[in-house]
């Protein structure tokens, strides 16, 4: 029986982030600004700056209402995107407690009120 080489880099290789497909494009400091982005968690980050880059666009050219409405179209769709992630989190989160009081309260005699 021979032993099957794993095909593709081993586990933890940087070669993609590298050599990859968009490397050609991105000079050193864009290479560097994309491994700090990846970090980023949220969009609150985004929001604040499409906002700033919003109110810049509005000074340097007035006349471009249809770039103006484009980004103001994509800030509105980032908060909406934001709150359903929040909306989605506190769901969770009372599910979460709504088992813990069923499954670990009641059972010991502690009686509580759970609000559906």
């Amino acid at each position: 029986m021979t032993d099957k080489k794993k095909r593709g880099a081993p586990r933890g290789n940087q070669n993609a982030r590298k050599h990859g497909f968009y490397s050609q494009v991105l000079d050193e400091a864009e290479k560097l600004q994309l491994d700090e982005a990846r970090s980023v968690e949220g969009i609150d980050e985004e929001i604040a700056i499409l906002r700033v880059k919003l109110l810049q666009l509005i000074d340097e050219h007035p006349d471009r209402i249809d770039m103006q409405v484009i980004a103001a179209n994509t800030i509105a769709r980032l908060i909406r995107t934001r709150f359903n992630i929040s909306a989605g989190q506190k769901k969770s989160l009372k599910e979460a407690i709504t088992r813990v009081l069923t499954e670990i309260a009641v059972p010991l005699g502690i009686k509580a009120f759970i609000q559906k």
